[in-house]
């Protein structure tokens, strides 16, 4: 099913310079970023539209359902979304160690478990950027009236630790729609583009425990954001970010989140 993007999906959909030939300059960019680029794009094309309560996004999202729990390529109804047509753009000429095959499988799950996410909300986004996971699950546990130092003992914080112990990609699918189904009913959005290059890197073994820091390392920060999202803590530093070194556009290497 083809999304026709809105002039305002198109103007914030910024795609990478061209180089002099005339190709998108994607292969200096580590394949997790294309990952996560080809994930935001996607979403931010839909989102909107189904916000808007538009058909073909809300059929859209109804397919993607039915793929939440399959591998890619599981699910013959879901051949040739746009997430995999971008992704697939974005990976041309990456080099031949890009493990596609493990990009698909993270852009696929990031995409499901987004529509399995935003089914029936209407009032907001539920792709937000810059909503890691650790984050997201210590707003989830506020959100049920934990404070305090409740929240380090807090079983959703068990149910994060657990995806991180994980050893299959199956398991960290299962435990992943756990939560996302807690953050569905209350209303705590996520970022699922960052989702998606961490699952990426989460699947090549000796970047496994990178990733698992990350979960852990975004959790204990966002203890630190003190009122609304973004405001610096009193280190000067965004209680959102992980790799301090990075600008939220170098590290999605500028995709567009539709918020």
């Amino acid at each position: 099913m083809t999304i026709t993007p809105t002039a305002a999906d198109t103007e914030a959909d910024a795609s990478p310079p061209l180089k002099n030939g005339g190709e998108q300059e994607t292969e200096r960019l580590p394949v997790h970023r294309l990952v996560s680029r080809a994930t935001g794009r996607y979403i931010a094309r839909i989102q909107p539209q189904y916000l808007a309560d538009r058909p073909s996004a809300v059929s859209e999202l109804a397919r993607l359902r039915r793929g939440v729990g399959k591998r890619a390529h599981e699910v013959e109804d879901l051949w040739g979304i746009e997430a995999m047509d971008d992704l697939a753009v974005l990976l041309k000429g990456s080099g031949e160690f890009s493990r596609p095959e493990d990009a698909e499988e993270a852009v696929f799950l990031a995409c499901t478990l987004w529509a399995l996410h935003q089914q029936s909300g209407r009032d907001q986004g539920m792709h937000q950027r810059n909503q890691n996971l650790g984050g997201a699950v210590r707003a989830l546990i506020r959100a049920q009236g934990t404070a305090g130092e409740d929240e380090e003992g807090s079983p959703l914080r068990k149910r994060l630790v657990r995806i991180g112990t994980a050893e299959s990609l199956d398991s960290v699918a299962v435990r992943l729609r756990e939560i996302v189904l807690l953050l569905r009913d209350a209303k705590v959005p996520l970022d699922y583009a960052r989702l998606a290059g961490q699952l990426y890197r989460w699947q090549h073994r000796p970047d496994r425990a990178g990733v698992q820091r990350e979960w852990g390392r975004e959790f204990h920060l966002a203890a630190a954001t003190a009122g609304k999202k973004g405001r610096p803590t009193a280190s000067g530093t965004d209680g959102e970010a992980i790799d301090r070194t990075l600008a939220a556009d170098e590290e999605y290497g500028g995709y567009a989140a539709g918020e």
